[in-house]
């Protein structure tokens, strides 16, 4: 497992990786490929890329926050389970639930989680609006516009507030976002991936962040 290249990636940002964690991370390719070949939950060309642009891009939130034990998130529009998967192997002691729309999909996120042994991710087949609990954050990877998803998940942030960012949203995005922040711009807090990842696909890559607070 030494020689595994993926997990030399990996490594190269996140060398405090458990023996365990690089076990679960190493995993996914096969996995993923095999999940792939049934339901095209990656696009086929971008499947032998997995590890840079899906899950080194989930762990991209992780440049941002790193998530207190006991913190619950929900993934929106997880497809086959990203962000979640990756971040939910990183934050072992986070809880995750992986939501998607497309039945096929987040079946697809459970199997692997249940696959690698992740005991701290559960999944739904339904729309954002159908969730009604409270999470700490929704995190997301570029299902809708931002200020349409911030109307969606605002009844789902709790109040409680338990880690070291406020309560809220935090989205991977691509390209130009001026247009698309305009609505939240004045509390929509943005980070360049290009900064922390050395790879060329990130250079348009960031991590947006929108403290939201709870409507009671």
């Amino acid at each position: 497992m030494e020689q595994n290249p993926h997990l030399q990636l990996l490594r190269r940002y996140f060398p405090d990786l458990t023996p365990r964690q690089e076990e679960q991370f190493a995993a996914l390719d096969a996995l993923y490929h095999d999940w792939n070949a049934k339901i095209n939950v990656i696009s086929r060309k971008d499947i032998d890329n997995l590890y840079e642009h899906h899950v080194l891009h989930s762990l991209g939130i992780a440049t941002v926050i790193r998530f207190k034990p006991g913190t619950s998130i929900m993934d929106l529009g997880t497809g086959g389970g990203f962000p979640g998967i990756p971040l939910a192997i990183l934050f072992p002691e986070v809880s995750f639930h992986l939501v998607d729309s497309i039945g096929k999909k987040v079946r697809v996120a459970g199997e692997v989680a249940a696959a690698i042994g992740l005991t701290n991710v559960t999944t739904a087949h339904e729309r954002a609006e159908e969730e009604k609990r409270k999470f700490d954050f929704v995190v997301s990877r570029a299902v809708m516009p931002l200020a349409d998803l911030v109307k969606i998940i605002r009844k789902n942030i709790s109040a409680h507030q338990q880690n070291a960012l406020p309560n809220g949203l935090i989205c991977l995005k691509g390209g130009e976002l001026e247009r698309e922040t305009n609505p939240v711009k004045n509390r929509t807090f943005i980070t360049e991936l290009k900064e922390h990842f050395q790879e060329p696909y990130f250079e348009t890559k960031k991590v947006v962040f929108v403290p939201l607070t709870s409507n009671k």
